[in-house]
């Protein structure tokens, strides 16, 4: 089964690049582009894409404020900003908005693809770049919150400590399985068990609970 990508990006080289990644590659299909912001909202809940691409400065209304909008109204679509920004302010703005994921423009294709993927499977993909930003911010924690956090984290397994080990790096799935010499698939159902055990939904607050020890 195909996975249905809408993209949103103003330049037109960097869109029409993306659009032959997509298209070009198995298992993804494009539902559709948009050049601007005001055009994202009225086209994206047409499209019925799983995921959208959406780069953040985009002339208008910025992909932030579309993806805040469009992700109250369609919760079933997975936002991946997909920007050339790496600074603090930016990541944060765009995952409170609601996006699931955060990668750079110079990423490469099967990088991309990949992302796209781990999305799909319940995972925040993440550049290192961006990863490693994360991780600085939640290192910062006031030691409160460190302590809840510890006696969360004694509930995880040996395994499901490694693993969230490389998930705090910016690892992926795929990265991970072959690391630790399992399938991308038992690296999945390990994330599912350390999501419910340390009562999160994604890797940005598990990567939360890991730094605030």
């Amino acid at each position: 089964m195909n996975i249905p990508i809408a993209i949103v990006e103003d330049n037109h080289d960097i869109r029409n690049a993306l659009e032959q990644i997509i298209e070009m590659s198995d298992g993804y299909t494009l539902a559709g582009s948009c050049v601007s912001g005001e055009e994202a909202l009225l086209l994206i809940p047409k499209m019925h894409p799983k995921v959208v691409l959406m780069d953040i400065h985009l002339g208008g209304i910025n992909g932030i404020d579309v993806v805040r909008e469009l992700k109250t109204k369609n919760p079933e679509i997975l936002f991946m900003m997909c920007t050339i920004y790496e600074e603090d302010e930016k990541i944060f703005e765009a995952l409170r908005a609601g996006a699931s994921g955060y990668i750079l423009k110079k990423t490469a294709p099967g990088k991309l693809l990949e992302s796209i993927k781990e999305l799909m499977e319940g995972g925040a993909p993440m550049s290192g770049q961006i990863a490693r930003k994360v991780v600085s911010a939640f290192q910062n924690k006031p030691a409160s919150s460190k302590i809840a956090n510890s006696k969360s984290l004694e509930d995880l397994s040996r395994r499901e400590m490694e693993i969230l080990q490389m998930l705090s790096k910016g690892l992926m799935y795929k990265e991970i399985a072959e690391s630790m010499a399992i399938s991308a698939e038992t690296v999945r159902k390990h994330v599912y068990h350390v999501y419910e055990k340390l009562h999160v939904e994604n890797r940005v607050e598990a990567v939360n609970i890991y730094f605030g020890r």
